[in-house]
């Protein structure tokens, strides 16, 4: 396995060429350090990666893992919808405060000398919840604090009332900037010990997530990019409270004694990682409100805005030696289109998963064509060059006087693969629930060791104008145990559109 250096050399480089380029960075948001991105780099231990709907994630994963919080949950998500998953996560909360006032009320006729139940503060952010909500945002970066007296109805949450009888601390906050600028990432972290990077909104679709979870010093930088963005006026450099281990149990039921039910999908499968200290990159994208549009077919396409996430994702494909595979819900970056092809003229086999007719509008309206159309053109583009190649090593082996002619080799075009998602037609027939019936997972995995997870699709609009959050980690085990699992669950759950061998 190669060292992080040969990643992280050039991306930091290019990152530090851009600053000196940019007058100032205070249109990112958030303002993340081109000047120093030594400070993205940390390192992690992966304990689990699990695929399945967000419903199934949401209450077999993060749910459980917010009833366990003994200080502070801090739940990140893009859309928030009315749904299974928040009708569930209205119910664990008001549980959970349920239960802790029940202790509460126990303590008060126990006596001075029992243990108090911690303060547990909850902060819930979220992008989009209706057309209306968007049109009318406030486009200040502190963005919109719901008051308590909407939660119930406009957000389908428990009361104020109810939730501060278990002395549980609710914030909730929403940030959107016209014309197209949703914050995309979704990430839960809980007590600042262990982060979950799901794929998966507070929504309705019944479609393919994934979501890792890991511990370590990187769930440190998701805590200082969620302060950068939605605690600008808080900081979290203050510990949080010693865990007195005493109430710890009283204090965390399970998820049988708060009476919550997991969700299960077909999809699902949950497969334990081991848990040893892997090289890691947090990779914030800011949000951009000018989209940079260029409709005249002679105008030249924009360079990609400079984020440490975009860099990244270019700087893995330029230095593909082996293979990429990429599972992403739309393909409609040319920069990202671009990379691939190079990869392939380098003689990278390439393996594409995406989606055929997944939000059709928002693909036209973001980036003025659609994925269909973009794979159709990287596979016209393929046969063209590799149809060139073949004529080069057929020219230089009628005048090469050589057995092997290492010039013809070294423009050998690599093998691609193109394949839509769909449901799984048995399920589907039976009306199965939670069969998925679109991919949503956003993965990159590059030569078999550097894998990337996060809200970052590779179309126009999350390398243009959403605010993207990614995670590097670099282990062999972990990109093979990644890989095997999304290829269990994708088995019988694609069609090839092309396979050039």
């Amino acid at each position: 396995m190669s060292s992080l250096a040969h990643f992280s050399g050039p991306w930091k480089s290019k990152l530090q060429r851009e600053a000196l380029l940019q007058k100032s960075s205070l249109d990112h948001f958030p303002a993340y350090p081109l000047h120093d991105p030594t400070s993205l780099v940390t390192s992690s231990q992966p304990v689990a990666f699990e695929l399945g709907t967000g419903a199934s994630i949401y209450t077999n994963s993060l749910l459980p893992a917010l009833c366990e919080a003994k200080h502070e949950v801090i739940l990140v998500t893009c859309f928030w919808a009315r749904s299974s998953t928040l009708d569930a996560l209205s119910h664990a909360i008001h549980s959970l405060a349920e239960h802790r006032r029940q202790h509460i009320q126990a303590q008060a006729t126990a006596g001075p000398d029992a243990d108090a139940v911690p303060t547990l503060k909850i902060r819930i952010c979220f992008s989009s919840r209706s057309l209306f909500q968007k049109l009318f945002h406030t486009t200040s970066k502190d963005g919109y604090l719901y008051p308590p007296a909407s939660w119930p109805e406009k957000l389908g949450l428990p009361s104020q009332h109810a939730l501060r009888a278990g002395n549980i601390d609710l914030q909730v906050k929403s940030l959107f900037f016209l014309p197209f600028c949703v914050m995309h990432p979704k990430f839960l972290i809980v007590d600042r010990q262990r982060a979950w990077l799901p794929s998966c909104n507070v929504s309705w679709e019944p479609w393919l997530e994934g979501c890792i979870s890991f511990t370590g010093d990187a769930v440190a930088g998701l805590a200082q990019f969620y302060e950068a963005v939605w605690a600008r006026d808080q900081r979290l450099d203050e510990p949080l409270p010693t865990p007195n281990h005493r109430g710890n149990a009283a204090h965390s039921p399970s998820t049988a004694q708060l009476g919550l039910t997991a969700i299960q999908s077909p999809a699902r499968l949950f497969v334990t990682l081991d848990s040893t200290q892997v090289p890691t990159v947090i990779l914030p994208s800011s949000h951009h409100r000018n989209p940079r549009f260029q409709p005249f077919p002679w105008q030249n396409a924009p360079a990609t805005p400079p984020t440490p996430l975009n860099c990244a994702v270019l700087r893995l494909l330029d230095m593909a030696e082996d293979t990429i595979y990429m599972q992403t819900p739309n393909l409609t970056s040319a920069a990202v289109i671009d990379g691939l092809m190079d990869a392939l003229n380098r003689g990278v086999n390439v393996t594409i998963v995406t989606s055929k007719n997944m939000m059709l509008i928002e693909q036209i309206v973001t980036a003025g064509t659609t994925t269909s159309l973009c794979v159709k053109s990287l596979v016209k583009r393929y046969r063209q060059n590799r149809e060139s190649g073949q004529r080069r090593r057929q020219a230089h082996a009628q005048s090469s006087d050589h057995g092997i002619d290492l010039e013809a080799q070294r423009h050998h075009t690599g093998s691609l693969q193109i394949s839509y998602y769909h449901p799984r037609q048995a399920n589907m027939s039976r009306h199965v629930t939670e069969e998925p019936v679109q991919s949503h997972l956003k993965l990159t995995i590059v030569d078999g060791q550097y894998t990337v997870l996060g809200s970052g699709n590779m179309d126009r609009a999350s390398w243009f104008t959403s605010q993207e959050l990614g995670v590097l980690f670099q282990s062999v085990d972990l990109a093979s145990r990644v890989s095997s699992t999304v290829a269990e669950v994708l088995e019988g759950r694609t069609e090839t559109l092309y396979r050039s061998d």
